[in-house]
Parts: structure tokens; sequence; C-alpha cells
């Protein structure tokens, strides 16, 4: 799933091509992908809006609309915003497409259909909220603090892992605690701060606090430099991101730490797919650790499985071209390109 390096990614690449632009019609091809209002109320209430602004909350990207409406999108798996030509084909894969007065057009692609659109009110303080009116409640009040904002301080973040007694990497993962992180950059994150997963929030010292947040604020904003990492099957409007060249120790089991040369592990810890160097982030001793090292147990060093699609070859119907030209990337990698 996008993180929020890949999410903002998105949304400035949105941004520079269609800010300004005028939305002369919109249309959902798949219901199920609009959690609000129904199709009708939808098409009928985001005709004739022009784009102001694209912006990014947690793993949301939020495009603003003249009038006070956002147009909220979470990509999910497999959610793509693409700008091509209106004429261009529509592939299968299409769930919902916002016609603009200049002939483009912005098509939400969605392979294995979990993304998320919804149309609702801006309220008074700029947020979005749960319905067409303004003065419902914030649809992302349930949200933490943005880790990139500079109110992220290193006090903050002591003060918030305080009172948390759970395993560090399930706290990190939780959107309600602090929001855009994902599995990939949790793993980063920790390598980088050399925690290990099962550590206890509330045990970490002030030096090894430090340590993690100064790790996460960097991963990110080095991520988001990067324009994400093009693992699965995220690609930003614009083009592909290289952060997945720079990962150490994300889907990189079984292959040799780039700080100690030890294998790498990647192990399943609360049914995700865990990636920890053991001699970097050792196991802490007593209540400082929620579980034993049977609770990583399970965890070959072996990579994992291949993704959808990383099966892709260029001429795949139906992929775009960011996925053909990564399929033929991948190919000259492997030596197998003719």
């Amino acid at each position: 799933m996008p993180e929020l390096p890949e999410v903002e990614t998105v949304a400035r690449d949105l941004a520079k091509m269609v800010a300004g632009a005028r939305v002369n019609a919109g249309r959902i091809i798949r219901a199920a992908n609009l959690s609000t209002p129904d199709p009708t109320t939808f098409s009928r209430a985001i005709a004739d809006r022009r784009i102001e602004g694209v912006r990014r909350r947690a793993k949301w990207i939020l495009v603003d609309l003249e009038g006070g409406l956002i147009l909220m999108v979470h990509l999910r798996m497999t959610g793509q915003l693409l700008v091509l030509p209106g004429a261009a084909p529509v592939d299968p894969y299409i769930r919902a497409i916002l016609t603009l007065a200049d002939g483009r057009e912005i098509r939400f692609r969605d392979v294995r259909a979990f993304g998320r659109l919804a149309l609702v009110a801006r309220r008074d303080d700029g947020a979005p909220a749960t319905s067409l009116d303004p003065a419902d409640d914030a649809a992302l009040s349930d949200h933490g603090p943005e880790p990139l904002e500079v109110t992220f301080t290193v006090a903050t973040f002591q003060a918030m892992l305080a009172p948390r007694r759970g395993r560090l990497k399930s706290l990190l993962l939780d959107q309600r605690f602090l929001a855009g992180l994902g599995n990939i950059y949790v793993d980063e994150a920790l390598w980088r701060a050399q925690l290990h997963p099962l550590a206890v929030a509330a045990a970490l010292r002030p030096a090894e606090v430090e340590r993690l947040h100064a790790a996460i604020v960097g991963v990110l904003s080095e991520a988001v430099a990067a324009r994400g990492s093009s693992i699965d099957d995220y690609t930003g409007p614009d083009g592909d991101g290289s952060m997945q060249e720079r990962l150490a120790v994300y889907q990189r089991g079984g292959e040799p730490c780039v700080r100690c040369g030890r294998p790498i592990r990647r192990a399943t810890l609360g049914g995700r797919g865990t990636h920890y160097c053991p001699h970097c982030q050792p196991l802490p001793r007593g209540r400082r650790a929620a579980g034993s090292a049977a609770t990583m147990r399970g965890g070959a060093l072996e990579r994992r499985g291949p993704r959808w699609s990383e099966g892709l070859q260029a001429a795949t119907v139906g992929a775009t071209s960011a996925e053909r030209a990564a399929a033929r990337r991948r190919a000259v990698r492997s030596g197998t390109s003719v």
C-alpha cells in the first residue's frame, strides 16, 4: 500500500498537472469504490467545478474544488491516478473518470478495487467533512500527527510514546498514533534507529527516542525526494519513484545487512511481513520487549514471492505506460530483455 512518500508524490504530481483545470463531468464506473455520496449525487455535485489545489493528509489525497468541496482519494493496494487524453483507451480497471474542460481525463485505476473515493464538504478549518454538509465532523480527526510537520518534535514524540506499552512496530503502523507510516518505512526507520520491532514503546530511552525520531523524519524526507518506492503497483502520475533502490531491509530477506553483513531476516509480526537485522536490532531484555525471540519465529531468510505487478511484461494488456516501462527495466536488470 502506498505510504506517505508515495501519496505525497501523487498529490504533488496531480497538483502540477490539473490545478486550475475545470471538471466538466464526473462518472463513477464501479460504485463500490465510492464511499459517499451515491454515484448520481457525485456526478451532479462535482460537475463544473474548478480544481483549486491538491494536498495530502496521512495516506489520503485531497483534491480541493471550488465551492467548498473536497474529493478524497485513498489508493489502498493498487489504486492509481492517471491524467490522460480523453481519446486514450479505457482499460478494464478504471473505476472512475473526471472529464476536464481541456479534453483530458483524470482516471482512477484500481486493479484489485480496494481503493476509495469520497466527495465531501470542506469545513471552516479546511479539513474534509464526513459528508457534503460542512457542519459535519472532520473525516480524518482520528488520525495522528504528520511526521514531517515542524510540530512533530522529539519532545512531542517522547510524550506520545510514554504511555504506550505495546510493540513498537505495531504502534508506528497505527494511523491513529502517527499518520502516513506503513510497512516499508516502519521497517526502514527501525533499522536506521537500530531498534527491534518488539521493543516496548514506553521503555525506550531518551537516546533511542531521538534516534527513532531522526530515522522516521529522515527516511520519509529521503523517500519524498526520491518520489517514493515503486514497489508492487505504485507509480506516480508523472512516473515511478526510486526509493526502492535505497531500501536497507524491506524485501531484502536473506541478503546481507548493509551495515553489519549478516543476513536480513523476514518474519511475520501481527500478520505483517517484518524485515530486520537480528544483529543490528537486538531484542531488548526483560520488560523492555513485548514478546520473546519465539514471537518472531516462522520468518525465513528468503525473500517473499513475486507480486502481481512483478509478473507484468511490456506487452501486458491493461498495463499503463509506467508499468510497461518498469517491466522493461526489470527485464534489463535480470538479463532477460531481448
